[in-house]
């Protein structure tokens, strides 16, 4: 089985993946299993670019095959705020409901029609050897004027889906990770493994 370094120290991003990647030949393991105790600075201008620092970062510590994901909502209302600084939107600190009030906030008296977002989780992969690529998957919805559902994590009580009648935050985790920005770019990423035969094994 292949071991394979998630470099995030998000639990909730932590166990979806897991959670996804169950089907498949992985071994998920965090940077903490792997021994990376240390934070890794984002100073990409991309979603891409902040997931591919991070996962350049892991692999030069360990060697092993790394993945790291780069993710956060887009509003675009707000000119796609907060975007890459979603996990920094309400500061250092900051607990999803303090980002989520904030977000209430700024769209305070908004009409529903103007409160159209997306999720965005781009994801980077660097194999051994140091080949690296990466993959984006998006998720369309709304943001809904006040918080719906346990489920999840983040903006995910916030994030309205109309073909659904209901936030990601309602949805069961299996409906979830089918039709999610991190569940769509983390089947692509195995695409792609795929598609590069990489160490020859299926997958």
């Amino acid at each position: 089985m292949k071991k394979f370094i998630a470099a995030t120290r998000n639990r909730g991003k932590l166990k979806e993946i897991g959670e996804i990647l169950k089907d498949f030949p992985f071994e998920v393991i965090s940077m903490e299993q792997a021994g990376i105790t240390r934070d890794i600075e984002e100073y990409g201008k991309t979603f891409e670019e902040n997931a591919l620092i991070k996962a350049e970062e892991v692999y030069k510590l360990t060697g092993e095959m790394v993945m790291a994901d780069d993710s956060g909502l887009e509003v675009d209302f707000l000119n796609g705020a907060p975007g890459i600084f979603s996990s920094r939107f309400a500061g250092e600190g900051a607990t999803d409901e303090d980002r989520n009030n904030k977000l209430l906030s700024m769209l305070h008296g908004v009409p529903f029609e103007k409160r159209r977002a997306r999720f965005v989780c781009a994801i980077a992969v660097v194999l051994p050897g140091g080949n690296h690529f990466t993959v984006r998957g998006t998720c369309e919805g709304y943001i809904a004027t006040e918080p719906r559902g346990n489920n999840g994590f983040g903006y995910d009580p916030l994030f309205f889906m109309p073909e659904y009648n209901c936030t990601t935050a309602e949805l069961e985790p299996e409906h979830k990770h089918r039709i999610s920005h991190r569940g769509k770019a983390l089947r692509l990423m195995v695409e792609k493994l795929r598609e590069l035969k990489w160490n020859e094994e299926p997958l």
